[in-house]
């Protein structure tokens, strides 16, 4: 029989990790599914490990890791794919927002044949009107960026066993799960489903982090920016010429002005424009420089496995 992996990334998530259990293994359970739930904790501050090293005493079907330090969710989504064993991986959140139900959906569509089976939202659940908005600014540069249709993507979905061989041998640190499982291609179907209130807790995701996990998952996917810098570049220069010109004309005419004004906000754009064309540069620098180090993606500092071997 087939067996599932169902990844977990998990930070600061001590009230769910019992009742996801629950709801998850009595889902399986009725389906007749084989099943593992690989927790990772990203260096949670609260007892979420002393709870997942609980259900794993108890459970076989239970593993879990615990980081270092907190290295992000997509270090732990890769955590997890390392550490499952199964012949399809669904990644999901913690906090059951992402229903349950639909992995059977999912599981159907990879039976039938598909490798990569994607988890659309068709509803976003209750959010604040500048999550929203933040949310939506995000999706629209990320698409147009990278060139793919983040609305049609998300972290839920499901992997066939060679998606996840593969991703796991792409050599980068700094990783974008969404577009990465995109870029590897595979067959692909996708499911929908409606994001649910969470039951436990409150969601990590700031108008302050979809900012910064926008920048790092542009910089670190796609070098359009860099190709926006000497598009810029270029514009200024033909009106830079064109202005060349007509300051010649006038001067040869007599009728040159003093034009104090217009230099002063022409400089004051230029040097903006320059220091974001500077910091542009500078994030892919920071890119190169740590990927240059080869550093690993995450630190494991416990499994739950090392009880087993004492």
């Amino acid at each position: 029989m087939p067996q599932l992996s169902v990844v977990l990334p998990s930070y600061n998530e001590e009230q769910n990790i019992k009742n996801t259990y629950g709801v998850l293994t009595e889902l399986f359970e009725r389906e007749q599914i084989s099943f593992e739930l690989v927790f990772v904790s990203d260096g949670s501050s609260d007892g979420t490990y002393r709870e997942i090293c609980e259900l794993a005493g108890s459970d076989e079907r239970v593993v879990g890791a615990e980081f270092s330090r907190n290295f992000g969710k997509e270090a732990a989504i890769f955590a997890g794919l390392d550490m499952s064993r199964g012949d399809a991986v669904v990644v999901m959140d913690c906090d059951l927002q992402h229903p349950p139900e639909t992995i059977l959906l999912m599981l159907e569509k990879w039976k039938e044949g598909a490798e990569v089976v994607e988890g659309i939202k068709s509803k976003r659940g209750k959010e604040s009107p500048l999550h929203t908005f933040s949310t939506n600014i995000f999706y629209s540069l990320m698409t147009a960026f990278i060139k793919m249709d983040m609305k049609a993507t998300s972290d839920f979905k499901l992997l066939d066993r060679k998606v996840v061989n593969a991703l796991l041998e792409l050599p980068e640190k700094d990783t974008f799960f969404r577009a990465l499982s995109f870029w590897v291609g595979f067959k692909t179907e996708k499911v929908y489903y409606e994001v649910r209130e969470r039951q436990y807790g409150k969601s990590k995701w700031s108008t302050g982090s979809l900012i910064r996990y926008a920048v790092s998952n542009v910089t670190s996917f796609t070098t359009l920016p860099l190709k926006f810098v000497s598009i810029i570049g270029g514009v200024f220069v033909i009106l830079a010429i064109g202005l060349g010109i007509q300051t010649l004309v006038r001067f040869i005419m007599g009728n040159a002005a003093s034009g104090f004004t217009t230099v002063i906000l022409l400089m004051l754009i230029i040097g903006g424009l320059i220091l974001i064309s500077l910091g542009i540069i500078g994030n892919y620098l920071a890119r190169v420089y740590e990927e240059v180090k080869g550093r690993p993606r995450y630190i494991i500092s416990k499994t739950t496995s090392e009880k087993e071997k004492l």
